[in-house]
């Protein structure tokens, strides 16, 4: 099992579209939802650049060091879990499912997260931005994560909210379970979508994705919370 984390295990997207807002207005930028798929869901990198295509600004290293230094702060001073997440990693927990984070986010942003709001989780192990030569959009990451879980990508459920991160797990050959937060996620072959954490279960999940690592729980039925099925 592998999980995103901003928008989709804790409540941050809006801390980064605010981060990145305060960076686009010091650049006199302000951003609009045409900025939105360059944002939401995007590494420091990505966002950066669009900030200096849109405003011009002579250097990309320099903005994406604004973004990454305002975005961390903001999380330091608390990063909220998204509604059915402790429940649902409790419960991977109790039935000994392994399960990872893969994040777009700097190392220093996903190691506060995990030392914080999700402290008592846990992981198999993080992924971060730097930890792959391309982070999402691309395979990369769910690539390496299926490999450190030991297991081909097919065999893997990856929770997304984001298109980018739907298109980097799907692109890698997971099934992808998508929690939408601030942006759509369009519907295609091997995605399924819930509205909340709150109504997954690891019935659920072994619908999306059979296999040995997703065990049935007692009193779960093979249609709880999913809807939207697209090559099921």
């Amino acid at each position: 099992m592998l999980f995103d984390m901003d928008g989709t295990l804790v409540d941050t997207e809006v801390l980064w579209w605010e981060t990145a807002d305060e960076i686009a207005a010091g650049l006199g930028h302000r951003l609009t939802a045409a900025d939105a798929p360059e944002v939401v869901g995007r590494a420091v990198a990505d966002t950066a650049a669009h900030l200096v295509r849109v405003t011009g600004a002579a250097c990309a290293e320099t903005v994406a060091t604004e973004l990454a230094g305002s975005f961390f702060r903001r999380v330091e001073a608390g990063a909220p879990l998204r509604p059915g997440a402790r429940r649902l990693l409790a419960e991977l927990e109790r039935a000994e499912v392994p399960f990872a984070l893969v994040s777009a986010s700097p190392r220093a942003v996903v190691d506060s997260v995990v030392a914080g709001s999700l402290a008592d989780v846990r992981f198999a192990f993080t992924l971060s931005a730097d930890d792959t030569v391309r982070t999402k959009p691309h395979p990369d990451p769910y690539r390496v994560a299926a490999e450190r879980l030991g297991v081909g990508p097919g065999a893997c459920v990856a929770i997304e909210d984001s298109p980018d991160g739907s298109a980097s797990a799907q692109a890698a050959g997971c099934a992808v379970l998508v929690v939408p937060s601030l942006l759509p996620v369009d519907p295609a072959a091997g995605r399924y979508f819930a509205d909340s954490l709150e109504d997954v279960n690891l019935t659920l999940l072994r619908g999306c994705a059979p296999g040995p690592q997703v065990q049935d729980t007692p009193g779960t039925g093979p249609d709880s919370g999913l809807r939207g099925l697209s090559g099921a």
